[in-house]
């Protein structure tokens, strides 16, 4: 699979489940996943996450972090490892030193096979690159550095597809989203472009159904600080509303 320059090959003993995410990774388009992709002129800070998954004791999972509450963006929000790219990195090696620098994790023990579609983020103009792993030999992760990361949590995959633990989130000026109940007490919201990406995939995988019902969860107050907002002369240059609302 080649993509902005990137030549990975899976490897063959992928595990089964991960398979229809392969899969989906090489049909999925920016159309499927986002409002807006990269202009041609926007000449945008590159950066790239982590979408890592492994298996832990409750089967399947997916790793995410929690922001420090006292960051001056994004408190408190729950995303994905990644960071923006050193000079001359690409978006794997950026994802693996941000995950490694964010959690500990022995970057030696994940096999990345796949990358997502570049998401632009109007507000801070990062052309993101998801890059999707799997986590083969495990190691130790913990909190690294707790200026950056409040928490780490391995959520299993079958509890972000429970319907139980999906929310609709509220935002300030009226906007709606897709979110998620995550941790121990299924008390962290999991919103914003981590929880975007998360349904978005999802619902392309099948795994998940749109669910514009689920219940309606404001944003705490401590997560909006130094959020950036959204110029309103931006207008969303995709066909994402299209084919989710045919």
């Amino acid at each position: 699979m080649s993509t902005d320059g990137l030549d990975i090959e899976p490897p063959d003993d992928l595990p089964a489940w991960l398979h229809p995410v392969l899969e989906a990774a090489r049909s999925i388009t920016v159309h499927d996943l986002t409002r807006f992709m990269v202009p041609e002129d926007a000449d945008a800070r590159r950066s790239a996450v982590l979408m890592l998954f492994g298996e832990g004791e409750h089967g399947p999972d997916l790793v995410l972090t929690e922001r420090a509450h006292h960051m001056r963006s994004h408190p408190g929000q729950v995303s994905f490892p990644g960071g923006s790219l050193d000079p001359g990195e690409d978006a794997v090696t950026a994802a693996l030193r941000e995950a490694q620098e964010e959690t500990g994790l022995d970057p030696g023990g994940v096999e990345v096979f796949a990358v997502l579609p570049d998401l632009w983020l109007p507000p801070s103009n990062f052309a993101v690159t998801p890059v999707l792993g799997w986590w083969r030999t495990p190691s130790a992760i913990s909190v690294v550095s707790p200026d950056e990361v409040h928490a780490i949590y391995r959520v299993p995959l079958a509890e972000l597809r429970d319907p139980a633990h999906r929310i609709t989130v509220l935002g300030p000026s009226g906007w709606r989203s897709p979110g998620f109940l995550i941790g121990d007490d299924h008390d962290v919201i999991l919103w914003g472009f981590t929880g975007g990406v998360v349904s978005r995939l999802f619902e392309y995988l099948g795994w998940i159904e749109d669910l514009p019902d689920a219940p309606e969860t404001d944003i705490p107050d401590y997560m909006l600080g130094g959020r950036p907002r959204l110029n309103e002369d931006v207008q969303p240059n995709t066909e994402f509303e299209e084919r989710r609302r045919p």
